[in-house]
Parts: structure tokens; C-alpha cells; sequence
């Protein structure tokens, strides 16, 4: 069977489908063993043969050559098939070419439905397979019709939707428009092939400038994040992977030509393009644009809380229409960002906004450290700062230390300024809950206050040669028992040994008349039993174990002598740390004993 211009026809199918040329052949291939099986009721025994060049097709019945035919589909007898081929044999197959003539208007028409069906599913995979591979790409095509507000797009071989939802906001559409989308979904259906097309997506607009932008398109400028609000404003930052390359310049263009051919794209839509920058305050700031900002301070790095700073003339520029700017910043940044005038971030009390938010991300500890000094301490003014100095006190617990008597008596001070130090530290609230703490502590062990001044008569050496250091009497305080009990049983003896050492004293200062008493009352009088009851007073102890103790509550040498070893080692301190600590109270106990020795 010859089919006349088959080769022709299967060059149209494939142009017009863009179905391969392989394909179609099977289609035929199909369609004529359709028609064969609706004739003969099988087909097991049809073949179908192209020539060379697919002008013509061939449609053969395969037969086994027999003597007695039992079944004409499949079996010819000796004698008609020597017409054919006379050098066959019984036993032989021949492959008998069929007349299309033999085959009824019935049989044409399953065959034509079953080839239609069979181009349709094959048009239906290649064009999935085409589509497919193009998503995130754009596409360009024509309104076609509108139904439901979603807009049908004709894209040569086939059709796309373009969804409502999908649809910028700026954007109305006539009849044969231009439409330049974004390949988003491609699918299967059962009515056919769906492919979605968008115009919102924040990935059409980087395909808009890699078209428009040949640096972005050759990647010598990366876009690093795009965010949008589509029909109202998008913001893109970008970064140039060469030094010698402006990022925002090669976006703009020469005198802006390629970004307003991206506006004009978008229906007019703004768009800000901004640097990239690695330090998240220069990013935010940047961020920000139209806006100028004049500085910006990070709150808290672990939330990502920032506050941007901006001359009154700027904030509704910073924050936009309906908050539209600062919130597209937030999103690009990816920092939860709040936006202050300079007036209204001079009333707010930054510094311990900051110093709380570090506490919550460093822990206790590193707070301590921040305000260890007076002059960290938020508000205070420098004049205050230098007078505590030139007082030597120089660290908060210095000055906590102090009665409000003597911190109005204080040389330098005003009137009012010890208020004025009293308020600042009645704001910190942790460190206030610290001090009182501290008192209560203070006022619970008022006995060790007592015991400074029994260790100093009971050392039996008087206050008259001076040779005396209050340091080391410091020392000596609360070391003297190593226990409670021993130290309120040693407050008892020293007492009594104190009123005969006093009459020896007295008498010695009469036979001398050298005003003996007196001047050991003034020593006495300027000693200060408070700054020698601390931790922190013992000779040679490190700072870091000071801190460790002082964490755990041991900030008193009697909470130090009351601690056992399980206290300590739960403090902190190592091994080496508790032996250090011990050692250094055996060395103090020595001192105290060598000078009750002496007397």
C-alpha cells in the first residue's frame, strides 16, 4: 500500500505539532494496525514496513504456508502461495502486501479515532517536556480571553493562564496586548497541559533585569535578596563581584535608561536599588532608602532587634505609606527594625535597653562586667564621675558601700548631687536588689565589725608607734576562728582582754603624759571595720575567684569561713582555685597568732 504525499505530510505534522518525525511514523504505524485488528479481528500477524526515504508505507499479513488451511487470517495453502513465490515451500512464511481496499469505512474510522488520541497524548507529553524544562523563565505572549479575572495567554502551540492573584495590581489588559510573564507551574490535566504564568513573583523581576542589565545577566552583578509589594514598591540589593564595578550604577544606566525600561515593564512601580553590605547596620541603613538615616543601633543581635534613627523631616519617608517602606526593609534585612527621630531616641534610655538585651544573650555574668565601673553606669554625668575618682571610688561597689552620711559628705559634691547618685542606682534595678541583699548580709554579721577592733588590742601591741597597718589588722578580721561559734567565743576573750590591756595603756600614757589614748581613738575613729569584712580585702586573692564566690553569694570572709568544700566546688572554683583560697586563710591565721605570741 502506497500512500501518496505521505512524506509531505509528515513534514506538516511535525512543523505545525512539533511532534518528532519518529513519533508520527509510530502514530501511522498504529492507526493501520487499528484498522487491521477492526478487519480481522487480531492483529498478531500485521506488519507494517516504511521505505527510506518514509514516502511510502506498507501494510503486510505474515502467513504460514500449509497444505490444509484452517485459519485464512494466518494460513495459505501450497497452492496460492506458489503464485506468489514459487520457490516456497510448506512450512515457509510469506508476507502477503494487504489492499486498503479490503478494509470498510468502520475499521478507517476506530483507526482514525485511535491515531488522534495517540497525537494528542504525544503533542500533551512533548509540549510538558518543552514547558517543563522553561519554568522560572520568561515567556512572552498575547491576551487571548478573559474568564473569572484569569487571563488566557496564547503562546504559539499552546495557551497559558494567567491568574488573578497573579495579576499586578497597576496592570488592565486589551485584546491582543503583549504579555511578558513568568513561566511558574506547568502541569498535567486531564483536559491538558496548565501552565500559570505570574507577574508578582519576586523571581520575574530578576529575569526583568537579566534581560535589561547585561552585568546582571553575565553575573559581574549579583542581586543578593529581592523583596516586593507588587504594583507599589520593590526593593533589590546587589553587590558587584568586581571592584572596578558599580552595583547600583550598571542597574540605573546611563542617565537611568535601563531601570526606567524595568518601571515601564512594572506599570510604573517603584523601585529602590541599594547596595549590599556584610555589617547589618550599614544594610539596614541602606535599606531604608529613600530615607536618610543617621545612625542605627542593634537592641538585640539574637532577635534581631534594631533601631533606626532619622531627622524628623525623614520619618514618614523612612516609614512610608502605611508603613509600606519600613516593613519591605524589615523583610530584605531580615531585622525587626523600629524607626525614631533623634527627639524621641534622646528621651529613650538606650543604654539599658542594650545592656538588658545583652544580659538575656550573654547570661549574668557579662552584665557584671559592663557595669563594674562607676562611669558605665547609664546617665551619669562625667563632673560626678571625676569628683568619685579624686574620692577614690572608682567602682560601683565602692560607692555602694557608702551611708547616704557619707556620700553627702563626700569632698566635691553639691547639694543634690547625692541624690542625683542615689536615683541613677535605684534605675538599675538588678544591681539595687544586689546591694540590698548585700545590707541585709552586712547587718547579719555586724559582729564581725566587732571582732576588727578586739583582734587589734588583742594583738597586745598598742596603737602608739603607729607601726601598725590597717591592712593587715583588716586581714585579720573574721579569720580569727574558723567557725560561728569560734569567732563569737573569740569576740568574748578579746573584750576581756581588751579592758586590762586598756588600764596598761592608760597608765603607761600617764607616766609618759604622751596623749597615747588619744591618738589610738583617731586611728580607731579613721578605720573603716565595713571595707575589711569583703572577700575581696584578703591579700593575693584573684580577681576571677572574687567573681565566682561573689556569683555564688560568698561575698563576706565569715560566708567564706561558714562554706564547706561542696559549697566552693559548686561556686566554680577548681581544685587548685579552693586550695589557693585555704592557703591563704592558713597564712592570715599565722599573722594573728604570731602577734598574740608577741604580747
Amino acid at each position: 500500500m502506497a500512500a501518496q504525499g505521505l512524506a509531505e505530510a509528515i513534514r506538516l505534522l511535525v512543523e505545525d505539532k512539533g511532534i518528532s518525525e519518529e513519533l508520527v511514523r509510530r502514530t501511522i504505524e498504529e492507526f493501520l494496525l487499528a484498522a487491521y485488528k477492526r478487519k480481522f479481528g487480531h492483529a498478531d500477524n500485521a506488519v507494517v514496513r516504511f521505505n527510506e526515504d518514509g514516502s511510502e508505507v506498507t501494510l503486510y499479513a505474515q502467513k504460514e504456508i500449509v497444505e490444509e488451511v484452517m485459519d485464512p487470517v494466518t494460513e495459505i495453502s501450497l497452492d496460492e502461495a506458489l503464485e506468489l513465490n514459487d520457490e516456497c515451500e510448506v512450512g515457509d512464511e510469506l508476507l502477503i502486501e494487504i489492499d486498503p481496499s479490503v478494509f470498510d469505512r468502520v475499521a478507517v474510522q476506530s483507526a482514525k479515532q485511535k491515531a488522534k488520541q495517540t497525537l494528542r497524548e504525544i503533542q500533551k507529553d512533548t509540549l510538558y517536556s518543552e514547558f517543563y524544562d522553561k519554568v522560572g523563565e520568561l515567556i512572552i505572549g498575547y491576551y487571548q480571553r478573559e474568564r473569572n479575572g484569569n487571563i488566557f495567554v496564547d503562546l504559539g502551540k499552546t495557551e497559558g493562564m494567567l491568574p488573578k492573584r497573579y495579576q499586578s495590581p497597576r496592570e488592565s489588559y486589551r485584546p491582543n496586548d503583549r504579555i511578558k510573564a513568568l513561566i511558574y507551574e506547568v502541569t498535567k490535566t486531564p483536559t491538558g497541559l496548565q501552565i500559570i504564568l505570574s507577574r508578582t513573583h519576586t523571581e520575574f523581576v530578576r529575569r526583568v533585569f537579566e534581560l535589561e542589565v547585561p552585568e546582571v545577566y553575565d553575573r559581574t552583578v549579583d542581586i543578593f535578596k529581592i523583596v516586593r509589594e507588587p504594583g507599589y514598591r520593590t526593593k533589590i540589593a546587589v553587590y558587584s563581584n568586581r571592584e572596578d564595578v558599580d552595583p547600583v550604577g550598571a542597574c540605573v544606566g546611563l542617565k537611568g535608561v535601563r531601570i526606567q525600561s524595568i518601571v515601564r515593564e512594572l506599570e510604573g512601580e517603584k523601585i529602590d536599588i541599594l547596595k549590599y553590605d556584610p555589617d547589618p547596620r550599614s544594610f539596614m541603613k541602606n535599606a531604608l532608602s529613600p530615607a536618610e538615616v543617621s545612625q542605627v543601633v542593634i537592641l538585640d543581635e539574637g532577635k534581631k532587634q534594631a533601631l533606626a534613627v532619622v531627622p524628623e523631616n525623614q520619618l514618614s519617608l523612612a516609614i512610608g505609606k502605611q508603613g509600606l517602606n519600613v516593613r519591605l526593609a524589615n523583610r530584605l534585612a531580615d531585622w525587626n527594625i523600629d524607626v525614631k527621630t533623634e527627639a524621641q531616641f534622646a528621651e529613650m534610655d538606650i543604654a539599658a535597653e542594650s545592656k538588658r538585651a545583652v544580659s538575656a544573650l550573654f547570661g549574668e555574668e557579662e552584665e557584671e562586667e559592663e557595669i563594674t565601673r562607676i562611669a558605665e553606669l547609664p546617665d551619669i554625668p562625667q563632673r560626678l564621675v571625676d569628683i568619685l575618682e579624686r574620692n577614690g571610688l572608682e567602682y560601683i561597689d565602692d560607692l555602694l558601700s557608702l551611708s547616704e552620711e557619707d556620700m553627702n559628705n563626700l569632698d566635691g559634691l553639691i547639694v543634690g548631687d547625692g541624690q542625683v547618685l542615689r536615683n541613677i542606682i535605684s534605675e538599675n534595678v538588678e544591681i539595687i536588689e544586689d546591694e540590698e541583699q548585700r545590707a541585709k548580709e552586712r547587718s547579719a554579721t555586724a559582729g564581725s565589725e566587732a571582732t576588727t577592733a578586739a583582734t587589734t588590742e588583742q594583738a597586745g601591741e598598742p596603737a602608739v608607734a603607729g607601726d601598725e597597718e590597717p591592712e593587715m589588722e583588716a586581714v585579720s578580721v573574721g579569720v580569727d576562728a574558723t567557725t560561728a561559734g569560734e569567732a563569737a567565743q573569740a569576740v568574748t576573750d578579746a573584750e576581756t582582754e581588751s579592758a586590762a590591756g586598756y588600764e596598761d595603756v592608760q597608765q603607761k600614757e600617764e607616766e609618759a603624759g604622751e596623749p597615747v589614748a588619744e591618738e589610738t581613738a583617731e586611728e580607731e575613729a579613721d578605720e573603716e571595720p565595713e571595707e575589711i569584712n569583703y572577700v575581696s580585702e584578703l591579700p593575693d586573692i584573684p580577681e576571677d575567684v572574687v567573681q565566682k564566690l561573689k556569683q555564688a553569694g560568698i561575698e563576706l570572709i565569715v560566708d567564706l569561713l561558714n562554706a564547706d568544700e561542696s559549697q566552693l566546688e559548686t561556686a566554680g572554683l577548681t581544685e587548685e582555685e579552693r586550695s589557693s583560697v585555704q592557703e591563704i586563710l592558713r597564712e592570715t591565721v599565722e599573722v594573728i597568732e604570731e602577734d598574740e605570741s608577741s604580747e
